[in-house]
């Protein structure tokens, strides 16, 4: 799967530095040129994106949200 267009502007690219996990839903830390950007998600999601320290991915912003994109 890749990503055609997303209609969210606040799009940062980077790394992920650490991962916290919980039963239900893990902090995801995302290393930016901007800074650190922090997701808290689904472990399910984590999981399934196959999530790991040093994967590429997109943070996306959108308000309070911020949603994790693996490249």
């Amino acid at each position: 799967m890749s990503i055609q267009a997303i209609n969210v502007r606040n799009q940062f690219k980077g790394k992920v530095r650490e991962i916290v996990r919980g039963d239900v839903v893990s902090e995801v830390d995302v290393e930016t040129p901007w800074g650190i950007v922090t997701s808290v998600i689904t472990t399910r999601s984590v999981v399934e994106l196959n999530l790991q320290v040093g994967s590429e991915v997109v943070a996306l912003v959108k308000s309070t949200e911020v949603s994790i994109a693996k490249l």
